[in-house]
């Protein structure tokens, strides 16, 4: 997930960005020519005062001097006015864009297949959402706008002293190839800087992120000790990264200053001369030394300026390729059938999470509509792998999943997996209400249907007893609720979405005695009239399903009902017997 420093003006990220900007052109518009008209009245003011200096101060005319005087005011109120609506205008731009960008990234990531979120940590991508897309902002707020109005400014600026005095105007710019210098070393060195800062930022997130997700491991097998060295030294690498540039600023900028200082004092030591002498007026000296400043502030900050562009466009490369990312999941048709009956095949599939270490290997079966199948193996036999398919987390490497007789990838994926439900044996609950991660905040499922589902499968007293009932916060993953309370708020969230295709995926594997029976009175409504696929190791849960797949080493190595398989002799009764003849 990390990016190479790109060119500064990468047009073709650029044009990626500019694009976001479209639907808000009276922003920009109204920005930019705020930024035209501050380049235009900027520079009026040093010359309304030499004009001040010249025919009001030195002739003793006190009322062209309170004529002059008002003249300022006034342009220093437009031009402050001015500058804020340039400051608001091309922040509010900002604002917008980085809304938008960050809308449509999190839209495309959530089609993105599991497997690349297996791949990438989540540190890394909560970096991409949140803190790059907050500096692409400067790109508007104070990267390119920015940067042409200053440039525009500057070009006024010395157009305006060419025209006073040209011998002047090369005096006080002949410390400009030194300037130059200073700005080329000091954009190359903060600019590597801020590369560094934003990996170790990216850094810092991933190991935040996954130790605080991971701190009970943490804590039970006592290595605080160890994680907070490690900590430690990625935090000393990130504090570096900004002392980097911390120093390379304050070198940069006292050296500004002191050439400006040394073009004010050439431009005194020539200029007082040029008075004494009559060639010059003390106004025109005036004004130029408030020329100098203006011309030096922009030229400061211009490098601090395009370095800003330089990280906006680094991260804005990163949102792009993420954008362009082709990583969707399979399923992505557009075929919405009129008449679903679900059916299932899997014809001749193999895949693997490593295409090297196939997991799953030419296997083939099929499910006819509202039968009940169970997948049975030892762990790695392939059973999860089959269900992370059909559900499109992942793509085959060989063969066809067909749903209804249609290959799964023609289908709507949307679509398909409304008429779709799995119940995991790892159920994750978000941070909000009971009622909230039942329904997923789907409008169409009220309060009244899910307690009636609640009531229908057994587990409404299990609600009752929460403080709160269905306004219970379960907190982040369900922490507030115990294993067997977390399965059955999975399960009443599968039965109240209604779907044709059911999976329950181990879904008693870490349950007490009690709530098993629970489930088991939860299953027994899930699966009516339902197609349904049951993964489970505990082989009493699946007795009375049409029939039984055994897997191992990514095979089916059996097939048949409950007692079939039992008379055979085969894995399937070796299982069975740990399971209950020893026990």
């Amino acid at each position: 997930m990390t990016s190479s420093i790109g060119e500064i003006f990468d047009f073709r990220v650029l044009r990626r960005m500019l694009v976001f900007a479209l639907p808000y052109k009276k922003v920009l518009y109204t920005g930019l020519a705020a930024i035209i008209l501050v380049g235009f009245i900027s520079p009026v003011r040093p010359w309304l005062i030499q004009y001040t200096v010249d025919n009001a101060i030195l002739k003793n005319n006190g009322e062209l001097l309170l004529w002059m005087a008002g003249i300022i005011f006034t342009v220093i109120a437009i031009e402050t006015m001015l500058v804020a609506a340039e400051e608001y205008y091309t922040g509010l731009l900002g604002q917008n864009v980085i809304h938008d960008l960050r809308i449509s990234l999190c839209s495309h990531l959530s089609r993105f297949k599991i497997q690349f979120f297996d791949k990438t940590p989540v540190g890394a991508l909560v970096t991409r959402v949140i803190s790059d897309i907050e500096v692409i902002a400067d790109i508007f707020a104070d990267g390119i706008l920015i940067i042409a109005g200053d440039l525009f400014q500057i070009i006024i600026i010395v157009s305006i002293m060419v025209y006073i005095d040209w011998e002047l105007t090369l005096l006080s710019l002949s410390v400009l190839p030194l300037m130059a210098v200073a700005t080329w070393l000091f954009k190359n060195a903060v600019r590597n800087a801020f590369q560094d800062v934003r990996n170790q930022v990216a850094r810092l997130n991933v190991f935040v992120q996954e130790h605080l997700t991971g701190m009970g491991i943490v804590q039970i097998f006592n290595r605080e000790k160890e994680e907070y060295e490690k900590f430690t030294f990625l935090n000393r690498d990130h504090r570096q990264a900004h002392i980097r540039s911390i120093f390379y600023y304050s070198v940069f900028f006292p050296v500004v200053e002191i050439l400006a200082a040394a073009s004010i004092g050439i431009l005194v030591w020539w200029g007082t001369k040029g008075v004494l002498e009559g060639h010059f007026t003390m106004g025109k000296i005036i004004s130029f030394i408030l020329y100098i400043y203006m011309l030096f502030r922009p030229l400061r900050q211009l490098a601090d300026k395009f370095n800003t562009l330089q990280m906006g466009i680094v991260a804005s490369e990163r949102i792009v390729n993420l954008l362009d990312q082709k990583d969707a999941v399979p399923g992505s048709g557009s075929h919405i059938p009129h008449d679903f009956k679900g059916s299932l095949e899997f014809r001749n599939i193999s895949f693997g999470y490593n295409p090297e270490n196939p997991v799953l290997r030419d296997i083939s079966f099929s499910i006819n509509p509202g039968e009940k199948i169970a997948l049975v193996g030892p762990t790695g036999s392939g059973k999860t792998t089959i269900i992370n398919l059909l559900a499109g987390f992942y793509d085959y490497n060989t063969g066809e999943v067909l749903v209804d007789g249609k290959d799964l990838k023609e289908y709507s994926v949307t679509w398909l997996r409304k008429k779709m439900a799995v119940v995991s044996q790892n159920v994750f609950l978000f941070s909000d209400s009971a009622l909230n991660n039942v329904t997923l905040r789907d409008p169409s499922i009220s309060l009244q249907d899910v307690e009636r589902a609640a009531e229908s499968i057994g587990i409404q007293g299990f609600i009752e007893k929460l403080p709160g009932k269905w306004d219970f916060n379960v907190r982040e993953g369900g922490t507030m609720l115990s294993a067997g309370q977390r399965q059955l708020v999975s399960f009443l969230r599968a039965y109240v979405h209604n779907p044709d295709i059911l999976i329950l995926d181990e879904a008693t594997s870490s349950v007490d005695s009690e709530t098993e029976q629970l489930i088991r009175k939860a299953t027994f409504h899930l699966i009516r009239n339902r197609t349904s696929i049951i993964i489970a190791h505990r082989l009493s849960t699946i007795r009375q399903v049409d029939k039984i797949l055994v897997l191992d080493k990514g095979k089916i190595i059996e097939c048949g009902t409950h007692e079939e398989l039992v008379d055979r002799n085969g894995l399937y009764r070796k299982l069975y017997d740990l399971q209950f003849v020893f026990v």
